[in-house]
C-alpha cells in the first residue's frame, strides 16, 4: 500500500519530470516498492530506489508502466535541494517521523553511494552492482546532472564515468547493457567502455518477481561533440554562404559523415559476431511489410495530408515482400540518428543502444536488418539539411531550399560510400529494402511532427513525397 501523502507526492513529482512518458494522460499511482536501502541504518540522508507502478486511465485499466524514482530522505529541508524536492511525509520504515523527500539523483550524499556500490561490488538481497574490471575515479568524485537527456537521467562522476539510471524500467536485459557488455568483454571499440551496471529484482502486476536492469557505468565522452550539432553548424555555414554549393563551404561535413558511415558498419559488424543473429525469410518479410503497411494505415488516418501518397508508399512494402527472398538480420541499434553519434578525438563513438523508445519493451532487443539503422541516419541528414528553414521565413527561402537538399543528398551520400567501404557493398544497393525502411521511417515522422511540431511538418512530408515516386 502507498500511503495517501507519498501518493500525491509521487504523482505531482512525475508529472513534472522531462522523462515521465505518461504526460497529458491521466494516471495513478498503484504502487511503491522500495528496495533494500543504499545507507547504513541511522545515517542522513537515507537512500533508497523506489520502484513506482502507475497505471494509465486510458489504457481499459490494464496499461502499466513502472518507473525507477531513487529517494534521498532528510530529516530537515534541505534548501539545496529545494528543485528537486518530492513531498514531505511520515515514513514507517524510518521510525514514523516526518521526512522531507528529494530525488536523490541531485543529492551528492546520496549520489556517492550509487559511486561507492559499483566500485565495492555492493550486494543487497534485492539489488547488485556489477563491476568490469578497474575504475579511475576517486572514491570521493562528486557527482553532476546532466541535461540534455529526456526519457533517462545521467550523471557524470568528475570527467570520466557516466551513470545513467533507467526511469522506466522492465524486466529483463536492457539492450543498452547488453550491447556494451558484449563489446566490453570483447574489446571493441567505437562505443563507451562498460565500467558496470546495477540490477534489481521486483515483483510485477501478478506478484511474479524477476529481476531488471536499472543502470549503466560507462566513459563519459567529456571532449565529444554529437553528430546533430556539427551538421547543423556546417549546414548554417552553407546558408551563411547561399551561392556556394555544400563542397565549396568551409564547413562542409561530407568527410564526416564518411567517416561515421565507416563508424557504423563496423558497430554492425561488431554486433553481428559477438551477439545473436538470424535470417529471415517470406513468411517474416512478408509480416514486416504487412507490420508497414498497417502502421501507414493508421498513419493516414490520422493525419490526412499522408492520403495523396498512400498508393505510392504501399509500393514500397510491396516491393519488399515481393522482391527480397531472405536477407539477415542481427542486433542493431534500433534508434540511430545523429544525436546517437558522438564525434570525440578517436573518432565516431555510437552512444544509446536502448532502441527506439516509441517501441514495446519486448520489441527493443528484436533482430533487424542493419539497414534501418542506415534509413533513420539517412532521414537524420534530411532533418539536420531543413529544419533551419522550417523555424525561418526568409525571402531567399528557394534558393536555401535547394541548397539544404543537395547538402543531405552529398552527406547520405557519403554516409553510404563509407558504410560500404567497410561492410563490403554499399547500403543503396539493397534499393528495395532501403526505400521501406526509410518509408516507414518518414511515416512515423510525419505523425511525430503533426503531433508536436506542426511547423516541421514539411521535412518529412518532402521526403514522403519523393519515396512514393
Amino acid at each position: 500500500m502507498v500511503k495517501a501523502t507519498q501518493t500525491t507526492g509521487l504523482h505531482d513529482f512525475l508529472e513534472r519530470q522531462r522523462w515521465f512518458t505518461g504526460k497529458g494522460r491521466e494516471f495513478t499511482i498503484e504502487s511503491a516498492h522500495p528496495l533494500s536501502w543504499l545507507s547504513e541504518p541511522g545515517a542522513w540522508p537515507a537512500v533508497r530506489v523506489e520502484l513506482v507502478t502507475v497505471r494509465y486511465a486510458d489504457g481499459n485499466g490494464t496499461a502499466l508502466d513502472v518507473y525507477q524514482v531513487p529517494l534521498s530522505y532528510h530529516d530537515e529541508p534541505a534548501e539545496l535541494l529545494a528543485h528537486a524536492a518530492v513531498s514531505e511525509w511520515e515514513e514507517p520504515d524510518l521510525g514514523g517521523v516526518p521526512v522531507w523527500v528529494y530525488d536523490a539523483l541531485h543529492d551528492k550524499a546520496a549520489t556517492a553511494l550509487l559511486l561507492h556500490g559499483l566500485l565495492d561490488d555492493v550486494v543487497k538481497p534485492d539489488l547488485a552492482f556489477h563491476r568490469l574490471g578497474t575504475i579511475e575515479v576517486a572514491r570521493d568524485e562528486s557527482s553532476l546532472v546532466l541535461t540534455a537527456e529526456q526519457s533517462n537521467t545521467s550523471l557524470v562522476y568528475g570527467e570520466d564515468v557516466l551513470l545513467k539510471v533507467f526511469r522506466r524500467v522492465h524486466h529483463g536485459r536492457n539492450p543498452d547493457i547488453e550491447v556494451h557488455e558484449a563489446f566490453a568483454r570483447h574489446d571493441c571499440g567505437n562505443v563507451a567502455r562498460l565500467f558496470g551496471w546495477l540490477d534489481a529484482e521486483w515483483p510485477d502486476a501478478d506478484g511474479k518477481r524477476a529481476r531488471g536492469d536499472l543502470g549503466m557505468y560507462s566513459d563519459f565522452f567529456r571532449t565529444a561533440t554529437d553528430g546533430w550539432e556539427l551538421a547543423i553548424t556546417s549546414v548554417r555555414d552553407l546558408y551563411a554562404e547561399a551561392d556556394l554549393h555544400a563542397d565549396e563551404v568551409g564547413g562542409d561535413f561530407a568527410g564526416e559523415s564518411h567517416r561515421l558511415g565507416a563508424t557504423t558498419a563496423e558497430v554492425h559488424a561488431d554486433m553481428a559476431r559477438y551477439l545473436p543473429t538470424g535470417e529471415w525469410g517470406p513468411e517474416e518479410l512478408t509480416g514486416l511489410a504487412a507490420a508497414m503497411r498497417g502502421r501507414l494505415a493508421d498513419s493516414v488516418a490520422a493525419v490526412p495530408a499522408l492520403a495523396p501518397y498512400a498508393g505510392g508508399l504501399r509500393d514500397a512494402y510491396d516491393d519488399l515482400e515481393r522482391s527480397v527472398g531472405s536477407m539477415p538480420v542481427q542486433h542493431i541499434h534500433g534508434d540511430f540518428h545523429l544525436g546517437q553519434a558522438m564525434r570525440t578525438v578517436g573518432g565516431w563513438r555510437i552512444i544509446d543502444f536502448e532502441g527506439e523508445p516509441a517501441r514495446a519493451w519486448e520489441e527493443r532487443g528484436t533482430l533487424d536488418s542493419p539497414i534501418r539503422d542506415v534509413a533513420g541516419m539517412l532521414r537524420s541528414f534530411d532533418y539536420a539539411a531543413q529544419h533551419l528553414l522550417a523555424d525561418h521565413d526568409r525571402a531567399d527561402e528557394h534558393q536555401l531550399s535547394y541548397r539544404a537538399a543537395e547538402w543531405a543528398e552529398r552527406n547520405r551520400s557519403a554516409f553510404c560510400e563509407g558504410y560500404g567501404e567497410v561492410a563490403g557493398i554499399d547500403p543503396r544497393d539493397h534499393a528495395v529494402l532501403l526505400r521501406a525502411y526509410e518509408t516507414d521511417k518518414a511515416v512515423y515522422e510525419v505523425v511525430y511532427e503533426a503531433r508536436t511540431r506542426p511547423d516541421w511538418i514539411g521535412i518529412p512530408l518532402a521526403a514522403v513525397r519523393r519515396l512514393a515516386g
